[in-house]
């Protein structure tokens, strides 16, 4: 238990339902309404396993070691170690990180998951583009474009997702990014 405890020192953990509760306008058409967290987790079947991806021990490493990456250029930040479609695995959120950027890592996480490319990738493209900006918008889960989530591939099949946030908040452009890949490149490893 105190290697555990060790383990988690210095960042928090968090694990949570990939759907956010969003207040909903009243007058709002039935299309447009995204159901609550009470009711994503009403409908849905009692222990249904999360999608293929990282083991936890493999995540919370991953997580680690970025979260460390950006924490050694005195920048804290929230990491996100998603399942191959995006749903959590595990979050750990830095000393100092904003519950922002918590969020934030999420969007980043669900750009990857629906778009199948890097999120920076797809904020670069939607410079060109209004109606991918316009579809992002219009996501709930997504809303605006960001850099900093990867898809961690091995043998040409997503495996997991990565996404970092609060390294802009440092003043470093990049820095998500750079960290990402910290544990990209530890959960690419065989």
């Amino acid at each position: 238990m105190a290697a555990r405890a060790k383990i988690m020192s210095g960042a928090l953990l968090l694990s949570f339902a990939s759907t956010a509760s969003v207040a909903q306008d009243q007058t709002a058409p039935a299309s447009t309404a995204v159901p609550s967290l009470a009711a994503t987790i009403a409908a849905m079947p009692k222990n249904l396993p999360r999608a293929k991806g990282p083991s936890l021990a493999a995540a919370i490493a991953a997580a680690q070691a970025a979260q460390q990456a950006c924490a050694a250029r005195h920048v804290p930040v929230s990491v996100l170690i998603a399942d191959m479609v995006g749903a959590p695995v595990v979050l750990l959120s830095g000393d100092g990180a904003g519950v922002r950027s918590q969020l934030i890592a999420r969007t980043k996480a669900r750009i990857v998951a629906r778009y199948g490319v890097a999120s920076g990738d797809v904020e670069i493209r939607a410079q060109s583009d209004p109606v991918l900006v316009a579809e992002a918008a219009a996501d709930p889960d997504i809303g605006v474009l960001r850099g900093g989530g990867f898809p961690v591939m091995r043998n040409g099949e997503r495996i997991a997702i990565v996404a970092v946030s609060g390294g802009s908040l440092g003043g470093a452009k990049g820095l998500d990014e750079d960290c990402a890949q910290v544990a990209v490149h530890r959960l690419e490893a065989p």
